[in-house]
């Protein structure tokens, strides 16, 4: 426990009678990578909701570091001077880019230091060109949204999370709404924040991907967190049938799909 960035423990959420998270227990190590793997509704998101609290879950505790927070069925929501400061150790990129189209990337990126941390303009602008290098847009600095590629535009967003430096980041099916050619540019940033140590947990349907970066895989179906471990174990040998069934569609698409003009 001493050595886990992020500890989530029995996380249940629900919408109405409908339960989408399902008692989700799970550990990040500092530095570490977890991939949420399984079908589209098993409550991958909700759950990376839950650890941002976008969503207040209805019971369970997570903790960031050394900040935790426990809800219990029934009590009132924690004060918004209390989330404040834990949200903002938790950077969050979603599959929709929702950058604001009148700024341009570089403004985009200094937005978040500047209104929410008070940094200096001169400062943030500095972080966000270096932050905008980093995800190789250096040549973007002054391009607005429209201008700019689903790629391009998502890769900001990247940047944008980043400029609030936070302690780890959760990346919520970043790759989805892009066209196929400009997956990989994006896929290249976040392996290169693993690279550099960044502490992360991904919800991605690019099982490959989860295999090359991830030292954690958790398969999740019907919101339960069905197997967790090693890529190795979850992906090349999984031991629940649930696991093995959504895994023998995906390497039947992919066969079709590697066969196909």
């Amino acid at each position: 426990m001493t050595e886990s960035a992020i500890a989530v423990r029995d996380i249940r959420k629900s919408f109405g009678r409908l339960e989408v998270v399902k008692g989700v227990s799970l550990e990040v190590k500092r530095g570490g990578v977890v991939a949420l793997v399984g079908p589209s509704g098993a409550g991958k998101s909700t759950l990376l909701r839950c650890i941002n609290l976008l969503e207040q879950p209805d019971r369970g505790s997570i903790r960031i570091g050394k900040k935790s927070l426990t809800f219990e069925a029934g009590e009132k929501p924690p004060p918004d001077r209390e989330l404040a400061p834990f949200r903002a150790q938790v950077g969050m990129v979603f599959q929709h880019f929702n950058l604001f189209p009148h700024m341009t990337a570089l403004q985009n990126v200094m937005e978040g230091p500047v209104t929410v941390k008070r940094t200096g303009k001169r400062e943030a602008a500095e972080l966000g060109r270096d932050l905008l290098h980093r995800v190789g847009l250096g040549d973007k600095i002054d391009a607005y949204p429209s201008r700019l590629s689903g790629g391009q535009r998502q890769r900001v967003g990247i940047a944008r999370a980043l400029a609030m430096q936070p302690r780890a980041m959760l990346f919520d099916e970043v790759t989805s709404a892009l066209d196929p050619q400009l997956v990989g540019e994006v896929l290249e940033v976040i392996q290169q924040l693993a690279r550099d140590g960044m502490t992360m947990i991904i919800v991605t349907h690019e099982i490959a991907f989860a295999h090359e970066v991830a030292d954690t895989i958790g398969f999740m179906v019907d919101g339960v967190l069905v197997e967790y471990g090693p890529p190795s174990e979850i992906l090349d040998r999984p031991a629940d049938p649930r696991t093995q069934a959504f895994l023998q569609r995906f390497h039947r698409f992919m066969g079709s799909y590697r066969r196909s003009p």
